[in-house]
């Protein structure tokens, strides 16, 4: 099953909405929409039934994730049963994130990809084949299918990165890879933007990116659902500008999924909705193949089962600001 978000027009302005996607047909599915005629149907008021299905189908699917077993009993249910009154044609819809996690992580879990980039400066560090670690990136600079990447004041060296992301669907803490398969819910496709000088520059103190990684992370257009897909084979392409730059396959994975989610869920609880990054498969990204990204290139991203995630690099701007440098001591 595919899932996504969309932004629509309401009553009150433009809300997000659940979405069945049903590629097969040229469709998306209101679910809040046919959930709610579903049950004026069988005698609810108009007033009771937008009440209950917006609280079954909120416009956060990480808060619908949280509703357990009876958010995609719902979803199937509507599915087996007319939805013609709350379909939408699928091309032209305004794509948000197919989810809004309260965490987002990114791994490193493709070795060709470490080997290719750290490896470069000599060998890559041993804590990458005894852990999968991962860094916190910034949820609130999600952006959807289609939108536009902004590109960060000072930075020069614009970068994609060709990951998928997997997405919880309940929770769970202290979890082993067997258990943590049950708490992988869907896949979707993740676009890692980076400017690789501002990287450079900031991690060179010893901390995690930041600048040079939280300014926008693209995801979608939508989810899959792990019962839909084989995930160590799934073909993954990126192009820029109608150009294949990239290929690869989820099978070259390092760290597997699960093995993943378990090593995050080691004392702090993942939680339905959180986002976890799979890192970038092995020459999935600009700076593996020597290649920068220019303003108005577009760059697409597609994974077999999943479907292709679009997205223009917008126009550099000058900083309102720079912090001025202090006075090293002596």
């Amino acid at each position: 099953m595919k899932l996504g978000r969309i932004l629509l027009a309401g009553p009150d302005g433009y809300e997000a909405r659940l979405v069945a996607v049903l590629p097969e047909e040229g469709l998306v599915v209101d679910l809040a929409r046919a959930e709610r005629l579903r049950l004026e149907r069988r005698g609810a008021s108009p007033e009771a039934a937008r009440r209950l299905a917006r609280a079954l189908f909120p416009g956060s699917m990480a808060a619908a994730l949280a509703l357990g077993e009876p958010f995609m009993e719902a979803v199937e249910r509507l599915l087996a049963g007319p939805y013609a009154d709350a379909a939408l044609p699928l091309q032209g819809q305004h794509w948000l994130p197919p989810v809004d996690p309260p965490v987002m992580r990114d791994c490193l879990a493709f070795e060709e990809h470490l080997r290719n980039t750290i490896g470069r400066w000599g060998p890559v560090p041993d804590v990458y084949y005894r852990l999968p670690i991962y860094y916190k990136g910034n949820p609130t600079t999600l952006i959807g299918h289609e939108a536009e990447v902004p590109w960060p004041s000072r930075a020069q060296e614009m970068d994609f990165e060709l990951e998928l992301g997997f997405i919880i669907g309940k929770g769970g803490k202290d979890l082993t890879p067997d258990e943590a398969k049950e708490h992988i819910f869907a896949v979707t496709i993740l676009n890692d933007f980076s400017a690789r000088d501002l990287q450079r520059e900031e991690m060179a103190g010893l901390l995690g990116p930041a600048k040079g990684k939280d300014f926008a992370t693209a995801l979608g257009p939508w989810m899959t659902t792990v019962d839909e897909l084989d995930l160590l084979n799934l073909e993954m392409v990126a192009r820029v500008n109608g150009e294949l730059w990239a290929q690869g396959n989820s099978g070259t994975i390092m760290w597997r999924p699960e093995e993943l989610v378990a090593y995050i869920s080691q004392d702090e609880a993942v939680h339905p909705g959180d986002l976890i990054g799979s890192g970038t498969v092995g020459k999935g990204c600009g700076l593996e193949l020597g290649r920068l990204l220019q303003p108005g290139d577009v760059v697409e991203l597609e994974v077999s089962g999943i479907g292709v995630l679009r997205n223009r690099v917008g126009q550099p701007h000058p900083p309102r600001w720079q912090p001025p440098p202090r006075p090293r001591p002596g």
